[in-house]
């Protein structure tokens, strides 16, 4: 991208400091956690430095065509993208953590892929100062076959399922514990454990001592996370129906925000999510006791991801309209 000449301003007079951003009042509210409705880059900014333990977020993504959600073109993401990265970096805790689950593209027209994905994480890493404390892929099995053009009827590609996640951190040594995420172990590491398990040294040249049969409550995850998103008929979409009002059309599935908040926060952490969409982060944060934070620029969204809290019993406090008064 070519930058830009700043044009020079003529010299003025010293202009009298602008108060900060008003925080305004949370469209919704639960005794722990609040969701705002507008500009996230703004209602950011209001915020204070180093409050925030996670930010797990799936903004709109670079895509070739137009959703209705409003998405970037491929070429002006990450121009797009940075000034909310470094909002991002300005709130996290020293030892928080970003998790950022991004799409692929395609460059149009052409069965080839952007690299926008891996360009963003170079700038967030060199230009805002974040680590890479390690990548996810988000396997989705049950996504459709797409692009159709290279998948479906030219038959010269295979279809995309996974999405990059980026788990990135504003120190060396985010928080985290992977015995909070454990799986349950395999049919095979059962019988072993049952069995018992002789050591010896493997031919990968790895010397595997009697501690591998420890039964330690599950198996450690791999960075490939497997998660369909099959929902049709979910408490939240039934009740979308009934007020109709329409759902968001791209919801990620409970199991990815509820991985990375047991992964990486504790119990009365702070979670925010600034394109929080039909606010899945905001529930599964509430349900697994966390503080959580909110931000979506659409009010219809907003106001359909009020009922995903109608299923969580008991809310504390309840749930609340608080208007657009500012405070």
């Amino acid at each position: 991208m070519v930058a830009r000449k700043k044009s020079v301003q003529p010299q003025t007079s010293p202009q009298p400091m602008l108060l900060p951003f008003a925080l305004p009042m949370p469209f919704y509210a639960t005794e722990m956690g609040e969701a705002y409705l507008g500009d996230s880059l703004a209602i950011m900014k209001a915020l204070p430095d180093k409050s925030v333990n996670l930010i797990c977020t799936s903004p709109p993504f670079a895509l070739c065509r137009k959703k209705e959600y409003g998405n970037e073109d491929e070429e002006e993401y990450i121009e797009w993208f940075m000034p909310f990265a470094k909002e991002i970096f300005r709130l996290l805790k020293d030892d928080g953590s970003f998790v950022l689950d991004l799409g692929g593209a395609y460059i149009p027209g052409h069965p080839v892929r952007s690299i926008y994905q891996f360009e963003l994480l170079v700038r967030l890493v060199k230009e805002t100062g974040f680590y890479l404390a390690q990548e996810f892929f988000h396997y989705n099995p049950a996504r459709l076959p797409a692009p159709a053009e290279w998948v479906n009827v030219r038959r010269i590609r295979v279809k995309d399922s996974v999405n990059v996640v980026w788990w990135l951190s504003r120190s060396k040594n985010p928080k985290a514990d992977n015995r909070r995420v454990l799986i349950p172990y395999s049919d095979s590491m059962k019988t072993l454990l049952k069995q018992g398990y002789k050591a010896k040294l493997r031919p990968s040249g790895h010397d595997i001592s009697t501690k591998f049969s420890k039964d330690n409550g599950g198996a450690i995850p791999s960075n490939v996370l497997e998660m369909s998103n099959t929902e049709s008929n979910s408490y939240y979409l039934r009740r979308c129906k009934e007020e109709g009002i329409k759902a968001h059309p791209a919801r990620f599935p409970s199991s990815f925000p509820e991985f990375f908040i047991k992964f990486t926060t504790e119990p009365g952490d702070l979670v925010l999510d600034p394109f929080a969409g039909s606010n899945t982060t905001g529930a599964t944060a509430e349900r697994l006791q966390r503080r959580w934070q909110a931000i979506e620029l659409c009010e219809e969204y907003l106001r359909a991801s009020k009922f995903r809290f109608e299923e969580i019993a008991p809310v504390k406090g309840g749930l609340w309209d608080a208007g657009s008064a500012t405070r």
